[in-house]
């Protein structure tokens, strides 16, 4: 092997491992990839054929003086670059146009050229389709020794270019679970947060005199509204963020939930809005619950809590949170007036709808003498 050559083709594969690795996009790897091996071949047109899935390659980069028309050409698995990608060996042939073993498949687009040499792209479990170097027709033929260097080459950049791939994919897990941390935070903090803070002004609201009413009145109900439109807003963020991008893999599952602590958390706020501290039990494990099984409760338990701190005039409250094989099961007692008929029931509703969606259960029991009772089950499988 001619030793300028060898070290040619080790300088280029170090070249696009480093330039792979940094997260280059996969595109410019490939278009790097074929650019070497034209000028290690000393080839006139360069193509990177991937597999696909019907069996045959696809053009995914080409490099050479006219490639127009080229991206995107497919050649059945019967061909010299289809059978290279399957895990053939590599095919050199003088003129591609006349040996048996290509003529059949030679596309029109390609027939002025003659000397042709594919070899496998990458290697072994990592293998990802086909290099193939063309010269024009006429032309000295591929060496044995240039086959060889690039037969090597061929092998080591596709490897290179899957290791990368999977190093996106770990990158892209690692924004995923980002993502996760900046929702959880967004919908465990910020909206309680806020949702305390409207409570707070709606009891000042209905506690100020007739004398107010007409002004600061006024500007605490807006004040109010425009909490709960920015809960909402936040709320269609979490979503958002929460929501797989269009592009590449699924996002991984998220993180179990300590639905205790969110639990502890919702009574906490709630206690002070009430003026006295609601009854907290748990039983069961608590610790591991699927985020958007945990959502789900923390949502019905919110709102169960918010009706009887705007609704009920209770002086005891009472939630109970269990597991056990069934699943999770959260009651909300109050010993208030009930639910008034003449308020809107909205967030109730949801809540109905939250646990059909669910596959779980939802019910509802109030009364004047008999105060409040939310009921809320799911299923975890």
């Amino acid at each position: 092997m001619e030793p300028s050559l060898a070290a040619r083709a080790l300088s280029a594969a170090t070249e696009i491992t480093t330039t792979a690795l940094s997260g280059e996009d996969p595109g410019a790897v490939l278009g790097s990839v074929v650019r070497h091996a034209v000028e290690l071949a000393g080839a006139d047109l360069g193509l990177v054929m991937v597999r696909a899935e019907g069996g045959g390659v696809v053009v995914e980069s080409a490099h050479g003086p006219d490639t127009e028309g080229l991206l995107g050409l497919e050649l059945p698995i019967d061909s010299a670059a289809g059978q290279v990608a399957a895990g053939g060996e590599p095919v050199v042939a003088e003129d591609f146009t006349n040996d048996p073993r290509t003529s059949p498949y030679v596309p029109e687009r390609l027939r002025h050229f003659g000397p042709f040499a594919a070899a496998p792209f990458g290697s072994g479990g990592r293998l990802l389709g086909a290099l193939t170097v063309y010269r024009q027709r006429g032309a000295e033929p591929f060496s044995a020794t240039t086959v060889d260097v690039l037969t090597a080459f061929a092998a080591q950049a596709g490897v290179v270019l899957a290791l990368a791939e999977g190093a996106s994919a770990r990158h892209r897990v690692t924004l995923y679970q980002e993502r996760e941390r900046i929702a959880r935070e967004l919908h465990d903090v910020i909206v309680q947060r806020l949702y305390a803070a409207g409570m707070q002004l709606d009891r000042v609201r209905k506690r100020m005199t007739t004398r107010f009413a007409r002004g600061d009145g006024a500007r605490l109900g807006e004040a109010i509204d425009q909490l709960d439109q920015t809960i909402d807003e936040i709320r269609g963020t979490v979503r958002a963020l929460r929501a797989p991008t269009p592009e590449h893999a699924e996002p991984p599952r998220t993180a179990a939930t300590d639905l205790a602590e969110s639990a502890r958390g919702e009574v906490r706020t709630a206690g002070e809005l009430l003026g006295f501290p609601p009854t907290l039990e748990l039983s069961g494990e608590l610790a591991d619950i699927p985020a958007e099984r945990a959502d789900h409760i923390r949502a019905a338990l919110r709102e169960a809590l918010s009706n009887v701190v705007r609704h009920s005039g209770a002086s005891q409250t009472r939630v109970t949170l269990e597991r056990d094989a069934a699943g999770l099961r959260l009651r909300v007692r109050d010993n208030g007036c009930g639910v008034p008929r003449d308020v809107a029931q909205r967030g109730l509703r949801h809540l109905a709808e939250r646990a059909e969606a669910a596959g779980g259960k939802f019910y509802l029991n109030s009364s004047p003498s008999l105060g409040t009772l939310v009921a809320f089950d799911l299923p975890l499988d």
